[in-house]
């Protein structure tokens, strides 16, 4: 998961870039990057941390020009603290293009023996983003006619990247002299919209991970962008052009983008991710009524901030009384994205504090929007019950999480997950509640499905084990695991317990 920008417009565009990062610092704080372009010069600056550490007025000097590109990094594929594979990438040859990408490539390895054997391309870091711009790079320089790049070619070459890449990618890129790309991958897992704003001086255009930095920077929603499409800004004339690149698109966004990772004031896929998490809430809270009878709830109480409308909506649906129960430090950065268990646990308790009186004496149902490893739950079970909850129940927005997400998601090994090999009785115990309540998987994709007909398919894959790519199966995650073997175990959850074999349900109704 990261957030990516791109925008050409009348003006100097480090502001916006800037303003628009800020907006989607969610998706990643472990670096931040614009590249801006001016003439036929990049000028880039890149860090660890937060938006507003990175970028000093000094840096925001150095940016001039009115066309660039943004990225705020949550590490996924290579090192989360390798702050050399910080984003956006450049590569001089064949015209000079940078680069950020929001997603996970599937086949990097054998992406990257290509590109030394028969692309002659060097790849100096881990990141799969450091391939998918040399396939670019190599496919424009096959597509141009000599030097010269016209907007079919630039086409031509998205093409072939659609071809040689697998996985989820969404993708912003300038070419330099030339123009601003982006695209999404032929299944449309990452989210990418675009919008224009029209001025004195001619037409701007801005292209964003989620709706939400269209809104705060004051520019007019177009739509998203299609399944394996492409849309092609020309520098100069500002023309848009747009154009379908993949020969069998299969629209299948990533579920999890509403369940968590989006703000809820954006607008995926025609879809308010807002909207969508009350509907969760709906379904919810018959589940909840099936397996709890509701006269043993006192209260509803959500784990912010994420969960709020869905335990809100909950509440509503049983008749029971909503109440803040937690207090958030937005100060402390998202215990999802920490990379180590006893490093998310202390950050829990630094990040949420109980209103004691929502609690003593009080059987309370705690709504999340999901359970990943457990640890966070398992702390706050421990806070109710330390505030004087009689009992705990504990609601999960979302499917247990049994499966590795490949597509840009960091939850890559089996025995992170706490519901991998496990019953929810046993979940349950383990985090500490009384009972604990799943939503059911058909429950989920309606949530969203009701907003917007025409999305059918999802990638599930963390729920239900389902890799749209159809290039996922058994021995692929074994390598994933195995190349994060060397990483300090002590700072994984698991307990060896999740390590059985999983049935991996292809696309194609076969099973590895």
């Amino acid at each position: 998961m990261c957030g990516i920008l791109g925008v050409v417009a009348t003006t100097p565009v480090n502001q916006l870039l800037y303003d628009g990062l800020m907006v989607l610092q969610h998706r990643g704080q472990d670096a931040a990057g614009i590249v801006t372009a001016e003439g036929n010069t990049f000028h880039l600056h890149k860090g660890p941390g937060l938006v507003r550490d990175v970028f000093r007025t000094r840096n925001m000097r150095a940016l001039p020009g009115n066309a660039g590109i943004g990225h705020v990094r949550y590490p996924t594929a290579g090192s989360a603290y390798n702050f050399a594979e910080a984003q956006p990438f450049y590569v001089n040859s064949p015209f000079g293009i940078v680069l950020g990408h929001n997603g996970n490539l599937t086949n990097t390895d054998q992406l990257k023996e290509e590109m030394f054997r028969l692309d002659r391309r060097h790849i100096n870091t881990n990141s799969d983003s450091e391939v998918l711009l040399n396939v670019l790079a190599h496919e424009l320089q096959s597509a141009a006619s000599g030097y010269e790049l016209d907007v079919e070619s630039v086409f031509q070459a998205v093409a072939g990247v659609h071809r040689r890449c697998r996985g989820a990618y969404s993708v912003v890129a300038l070419i330099a002299g030339c123009g601003l790309l982006a695209f999404r991958d032929p299944y449309g897992i990452r989210p990418l919209v675009f919008g224009s704003n029209e001025t004195a001086e001619g037409m701007e255009y801005l292209v964003s991970s989620e709706s939400v930095a269209l809104d705060t920077l004051g520019f007019k929603i177009i739509r998203d962008i299609e399944p394996g499409e492409a849309i092609f800004i020309e520098f100069g004339n500002q023309q848009l052009h747009a154009r379908q690149c993949a020969q069998a698109p299969v629209f299948s966004p990533c579920i999890f983008e509403y369940v968590y990772l989006a703000r809820p004031d954006s607008v995926i896929d025609g879809v308010s991710v807002y909207e969508s998490r009350l509907r969760m809430g709906e379904f919810l809270a018959e589940k909840v009524r099936k397996t709890i009878p509701v006269e043993e709830i006192d209260v509803v109480i959500p784990i912010p901030d994420s969960s709020r409308p869905s335990a809100m909506q909950l509440a509503q649906v049983l008749g029971v009384p909503f109440r803040e129960g937690f207090v958030k430090n937005r100060y402390v950065g998202r215990t999802f994205i920490m990379p180590g268990q006893a490093m998310r646990s202390k950050s829990v308790r630094q990040k949420l504090n109980t209103c004691g009186q929502e609690f003593k004496g009080k059987r309370v149902l705690l709504v999340d929007d999901s359970i990943v490893r457990g640890t966070t739950s398992r702390e706050i079970v421990d806070m109710a019950r330390a505030a004087g909850a009689l009992k705990v129940y504990f609601a999960s927005a979302a499917p247990p999480v049994r499966f590795p997400n490949v597509y840009g998601i960091d939850m890559p090994t089996r025995g992170e997950l706490i519901a991998t090999g496990r019953s929810d009785d046993d979940i349950a115990r383990e985090i500490g509640a009384d009972k604990l309540v799943y939503q059911d998987i058909e429950a989920l994709k309606s949530s969203v499905q009701s907003l917007n007909a025409a999305l059918t398919v999802f990638d599930a894959s963390c729920f239900d084990g389902c890799y749209v790519t159809g290039d996922v199966d058994e021995a692929y995650l074994d390598a994933v695991e195995s190349r994060r073997s060397g990483k300090a175990k002590s700072e994984e959850e698991g307990d060896g317990k999740a390590s059985q074999q999983l049935v991996l349900h292809l696309p194609n109704g076969g099973a590895d």
